[in-house]
């Protein structure tokens, strides 16, 4: 069982602000993230939303556990009636004008992948590849 965190680092072309706010608020998550229902970057704020792949989704459940405004943002991430318990965590540094994004996510190994390859850290890792190299890159790039 590999317990690495999944860490994945991107430089973007994009002031901090931007990118904070393409992180903490809920209309702009929706345009690269998830479908979020609502989204806050307060400690204790809950929320959860459904992802997958085109023959399963899964309720993802979170929890914010930790904010530092414009630096770093941390919340629990667990499947509704799956065992597990991972945290995301995304931190901001200013380069220059760019902003350098990296994103860790621990505690992947909790959930089952022997059962269910979605759970697999190749999953995740391609997962969150996509999303930040790919999705993330060009909304905050779009202009």
């Amino acid at each position: 069982m590999n317990t690495t965190p999944i860490l994945i680092e991107r430089t973007f072309d994009a002031p901090v602000a931007e990118v904070w706010a393409a992180i903490t608020d809920a209309d702009k998550m929706r345009e690269w993230y998830f479908d979020l229902e609502d989204f806050r970057p307060e400690v204790g704020f809950k929320f959860q939303f459904m992802a997958g792949s085109e023959e399963k989704q899964y309720l993802h459940i979170c929890k914010v556990i930790e904010v530092e405004e414009g630096k770093k943002l941390c919340y629990s991430w667990q499947y509704d009636n799956y065992p597990g318990q991972s945290h995301v965590t995304f931190e901001l540094f200013e380069v220059g004008t760019k902003t350098r994004l990296t994103l860790t996510h621990t505690g992947t190994a909790s959930f089952p992948a022997k059962d269910d390859p979605s759970f697999s850290r190749e999953s995740f890792s391609a997962g969150w590849t996509h999303i930040i190299a790919t999705s993330l890159k060009e909304y905050l790039e779009k202009e």
